[in-house]
């Protein structure tokens, strides 16, 4: 059974969608399990046989993360440690949602897993503690970094500017902070293929060693070690591909949503304006470049990650889009 927390944020609802979707056996839990306290968690899982926890909880208010540093520590580094040592003790494996905010921002080329971090903020330090508690805690895990996150359930950027363009003759944006859009729905198709991978191979070495035809490799699959069948355990950055400012990310937002009916007639008039992040400041710094390599995610699991236009177009052009978020 995957057991997923946080299954009511936006991309907790998107990975439930999609489990369902797939007829794939599943939990899903949001505040009325506290993963910052061990014992709730243990009672939960009495009596359940869990193979796969997602952990889609966290604190993800950046600015607001600099004036509550307990609060965000508490969310996004005690809840993943809980989770990593629930994990190994009835044998799970960890899959941990991360972000591009470990990283500073600095350089001008794409961040590989293996580069060393350096957050600027409380939320960046709180999610880079939150990857060393499960690094030092877990057995099996995967930690996924992600970036520039939006999808159909909750609030994001994509329904914020066809909201603001549609009710604003101008709107000023940021030009030179540099990332990817991320569609929720990739993301979490990325975890559940990562979840069928490791299963269908454990699975298949389990039926092998019952046979009698098990060779070494079956044994260490199923005992829970890295096994070339399966995607090795680690650290993978996982966003849709190419890279954008927020200005001409907000400028396809609007070409694409007037072909899709969504900007209004005000909206098609409305002047998307360039600005610099001094011009746009904010309680917490931004990192300038946070482009993250999925080259190994792709090749460990042999998919081509969409673009992110066309996963936007997917996105806007979905019956799923919820027009009540741009009214």
């Amino acid at each position: 059974m995957i057991w997923l927390i946080g299954n009511k944020g936006m991309l907790g609802s998107e990975i439930a969608r999609q489990l369902e979707e797939k007829k794939l056996d599943f939990t899903g839990t949001d505040r009325e399990v506290d993963f910052t306290d061990f014992s709730s968690l243990e009672s939960f899982v009495e009596g359940k046989k869990i193979d796969f926890i997602i952990n889609c909880a966290a604190y993800t208010a950046v600015d607001k993360a600099e004036s509550e540093p307990e609060l965000a520590a508490r969310l996004n580094e005690k809840g993943p440690e809980n989770l990593s040592k629930l994990a190994n003790k009835i044998d799970a494996t960890l899959i941990h949602i991360s972000t591009d905010y470990v990283f500073d921002g600095s350089g001008n080329s794409p961040r590989t897993e293996d580069m060393a971090i350096a957050p600027i903020g409380v939320y960046g330090l709180t999610k880079a503690n939150g990857e060393k508690a499960v690094t030092s805690n877990a057995k099996k895990y995967y930690i996924l970094r992600t970036a520039w996150l939006y999808g159909w359930a909750g609030k994001n950027f994509v329904y914020t500017m066809i909201r603001a363009m549609n009710t604003h003759p101008a709107v000023k944006v940021v030009n030179d902070q540099k990332g990817t859009p991320t569609f929720a729905g990739d993301l979490a198709a990325v975890i559940i293929k990562i979840i069928e991978k490791s299963g269908s191979a454990a699975g298949q070495a389990e039926r092998r060693c019952k046979a009698g035809k098990a060779d070494s490799s079956d044994k260490t699959c199923i005992s829970g070690d890295i096994n070339s069948a399966s995607l090795p355990y680690g650290i993978y950055h996982c966003t849709d591909l190419g890279e954008i400012t927020w200005c001409d990310f907000t400028k396809e937002i609007q070409k694409q949503g007037i072909e899709c009916g969504w900007i209004t007639e005000s909206g098609k008039n409305c002047t998307v304006n360039p600005c610099t992040t001094q011009e746009y400041p904010t309680p917490a710094k931004r990192p300038a470049y946070s482009v993250l390599s999925k080259e190994k995610i792709q090749k460990g699991l042999g998919i081509k990650l969409p673009d992110w236009k066309e996963s936007l177009g997917i996105f806007l052009k979905s019956s799923l889009f919820d027009k009540s978020r741009i009214e």
